[in-house]
């Protein structure tokens, strides 16, 4: 055998492919879509706008932007046989596995699915970004008892998704905040729902299938899963006067603290700043537990900060600050991790057709550490 090579756990450090859809500067916390710092983003545009930045390289005139809002508004209807096995599988399923098998169900029901031009992978592209949206509403009312609610094509992308979920028409206040949080869960380079999405495509699968592989990716606790457990960390330390004490028994513990530190980020994650901008607003303006939550979060993030933040390089990641946020907007703790799919979406989509465009199956390598050459045993002597 050849003597052992160097083996990068996780693939860390090792670049596969080369994108111009998002760059990540770690050790300064900058984030940029397509060339945009994420901040003004988040202050100046849309997630519809942003879809299209991220799916086209550019920013739209008022006639494109328009033209792809028909586009989604006109594909939010989910299919009565999908919404069907949604409605099935949602009372006794996990969202994510609901969410999962609904995407894989939708080639079924598209003009396009085993067209893979890109003119025709764009046209899924918009509707994935739509319809998953849709699911994640569908598979929350499904999950509280109640009927499902069409979509309204009048409302914008998060407006509608909220009046789907809530069933009344969203304030222009709370369908922003979801607007932001989507912008800032849109991409985030080659992460791990990100490179199963692309594994899968390479080999020249259809985009469905490669999203489909997204979504089980992003299922998992250490990625997509884990502003939820940040929450549940919050709801664990129960009042605010109990945070100090919870982060020095796990931190003399080992433990982690959920929502902190990050693979990519050693400077403070820039959407964890953005976001954090929202909890003054809250202290004010939003219920005892949302005012509690948020209290917890701040003192938190205080003593992480002084212990592991300049020393280490630990700091709030962007699933940290989410929590309390989504529960101010009547997000339910179970749909986080499919919002994040369906703010996702576009990210998968770009990276997928990109990949395309110069394609190479995906087939890294692994080191045999086992035996060779064993004696084999017949059953009568084993």
């Amino acid at each position: 055998m050849t003597d052992k090579p160097i083996i990068d756990h996780g693939l860390e450090g090792v670049y596969y492919t080369e994108s111009k859809i998002a760059m990540i500067d770690g050790h300064l916390g900058r984030l940029y879509y397509r060339g945009y710092p994420i901040e003004t983003l988040a202050q100046n545009s849309s997630f519809e706008e942003v879809c299209y930045l991220i799916l086209y390289g550019k920013l739209p005139s008022m006639m494109e932007l328009d033209s792809f809002n028909y586009q989604l508004r006109n594909s939010r209807e989910i299919n009565p046989s999908v919404l069907a096995v949604m409605t099935e599988m949602a009372q006794k399923a996990d969202p994510m596995d609901t969410l999962r098998t609904a995407i894989s169900m939708l080639p079924g029901y598209d003009i396009d699915a085993y067209d893979n031009s890109n003119e025709a992978n764009m046209r899924k592209s918009i509707r994935l970004i739509s319809q998953v949206a849709s699911m994640t509403a569908a598979i929350g009312r499904i999950r509280g008892g109640k009927e499902y609610v069409a979509p309204d094509s009048s409302l914008s992308h998060s407006g509608n998704f909220l009046y789907m979920l809530n069933g009344a028409k969203p304030t222009e206040n709370d369908a922003r905040v979801i607007d932001i949080m989507m912008i800032l869960h849109a991409e985030h380079g080659s992460n791990a729902s990100t490179f199963t999405t692309i594994a899968a495509g390479s080999t020249l699968s259809d985009i469905y299938a490669a999203v489909t592989a997204g979504i089980a990716a992003l299922k998992g606790p250490l990625h997509g899963g884990a502003d939820e457990a940040a929450l549940k960390m919050l709801y664990a330390i129960g009042e605010p006067e109990n945070t100090e004490q919870y982060i020095e028994d796990a931190l003399a513990g080992r433990k982690k603290v959920m929502g902190f530190g990050h693979r990519v980020y050693k400077a403070y994650d820039p959407r964890a700043r953005i976001i954090k901008a929202f909890l003054e607003e809250l202290q004010h303006s939003s219920s005892e537990e949302v005012k509690k939550l948020t209290a917890i979060e701040l003192r938190a993030e205080k003593i992480m900060v002084e212990r592991l933040g300049n020393q280490k390089g630990i700091w709030p990641n962007v699933d940290f600050f989410s929590g309390p946020v989504y529960v101010s907007v009547g997000i339910p703790l179970e749909l986080f991790t499919p919002l994040f799919a369906a703010s996702r979406m576009v990210g998968w989509c770009a990276h997928m057709m990109e990949y395309w465009q110069d394609n190479r199956l995906i087939r890294p390598l692994d080191y045999y550490s086992g035996e060779l050459d064993l004696k084999y045993v017949p059953m009568s002597e084993r």
